[in-house]
């Protein structure tokens, strides 16, 4: 069975209190063909470079890439290093990915909010240590360092990736990312729109457009699901998003502002004590679907597996090198893989890298 370059998926997607179950989701995830996982960071029971480890151990051809961690959170020379470890880890399959994450979530945690500055500085930086330089006397948005090395006989190629959702930050990705992740939830027209800001990027910083790898996220959550399963991996997950950065991904696909606002106002959702998609019982979860226009639900793939397998493909045809589905394990994605590899095109993926990170072998 060939593998599938183009196609990825998140290890323990969303909520998990039991993260020795990414092991079995690597695994399967290769039987399958699928190319590379994403890892997500939650500050309770996923630890992006733990998993990434784990990761590194249950699988031998994956790609594997964080999507995303934060630089905040860590030192510069942590990061560093926890990216230098997966890459020989790996064999070059790592990639590094970052976000800018949650604006309150830092203000609570006593943290500096991110920013594209901050952003562009970590990264200058985490090239130079990879290519075995020192950072002495660095004073610059992602903070002060008297001096900084890791080892002068590197020369580690690891790519970067960012998380991008705004059209300022699609393009920033474009300029300074060898790879983007884009969100969850995105319309077909807003997929289109994400991957013009980010080739515009690239082009206005002087790089080839197509050395950018741009991977969609699309939530998968087939009928052959159970209900409890449909709604909490579509309509939690999708609720939990609003609860959180809503105003942006509303945005982002030039969704009516008013039906957020009537989202927000309901009783169950105002004060809500968690994430929807960790919390919410099966009942609260059919009031919720009742509450988001069925339009923002449709920027999914739903359905039969075969309706599922063409969402995959529009995702292409919107502009997307590659397409991470969301919200399921990789023995829930089964039947829609199986019928992805069906109406799959028996050309147009030769040359995609396992590493996540990276365009086509031969791009700039």
């Amino acid at each position: 069975m060939d593998d599938l370059p183009e196609l990825g998926c998140y290890g323990l997607a969303g909520h998990s209190s039991t993260p020795r179950d990414l092991l079995g989701e690597v695994a399967e995830a290769e039987a399958l063909g699928l190319g590379s996982v994403f890892l997500s960071e939650r500050f309770n029971t996923k630890d992006a470079a733990v998993l990434a480890g784990a990761a590194a151990a249950a699988g031998t051809r994956i790609g594997i890439a964080t999507a995303a961690t934060n630089h905040n959170t860590r030192h510069p020379l942590v990061t560093a290093t926890v990216a230098t470890t997966m890459h020989r880890m790996t064999g070059g399959r790592f990639a590094l990915g970052l976000g800018r994450g949650f604006d309150m979530l830092f203000d609570v945690m006593g943290l500096r909010r991110v920013t594209q500055a901050q952003l562009e500085d970590f990264i200058g930086i985490m090239r130079r240590l990879w290519r075995g330089e020192a950072v002495v006397g660095h004073d610059g948005p992602a903070g002060s360092y008297p001096y900084l090395s890791q080892d002068s006989t590197f020369r580690e190629d690891i790519p970067v990736m960012l998380m991008a959702m705004g059209e300022r930050t699609l393009e920033f990705a474009g300029r300074v990312a060898d790879g983007v992740v884009l969100h969850t939830f995105f319309t077909d027209e807003t997929l289109a729109r994400a991957v013009s800001s980010i080739r515009r990027g690239a082009a206005a910083a002087g790089r080839d457009p197509g050395s950018v790898r741009v991977w969609s996220v699309l939530a998968a959550v087939g009928d052959h699901l159970d209900e409890e399963a449909r709604l909490r991996k579509l309509v939690g997950r999708l609720a939990t998003y609003l609860q959180g950065y809503g105003d942006l991904l509303v945005r982002a696909n030039r969704w009516d502002p008013a039906d957020l606002a009537r989202f927000r106002a309901d009783d169950l959702v105002d004060g809500y004590p968690g994430a929807f998609d960790a919390l919410a019982t099966p009942d609260e979860l059919r009031h919720l679907a009742g509450l988001l226009p069925p339009e923002w639900l449709e920027a999914a793939a739903t359905g039969s597996p075969e309706q599922c397998a063409r969402r995959v493909l529009a995702q292409f045809d919107a502009g997307a090198d590659s397409v991470v589905l969301h919200g399921a394990t990789p023995v829930e994605l089964a039947p829609i893989i199986d019928a992805y590899r069906a109406a799959r095109p028996a050309d147009g993926f030769e040359g995609l890298p396992r590493n996540p990170g990276r365009a086509r072998a031969g791009d700039s």
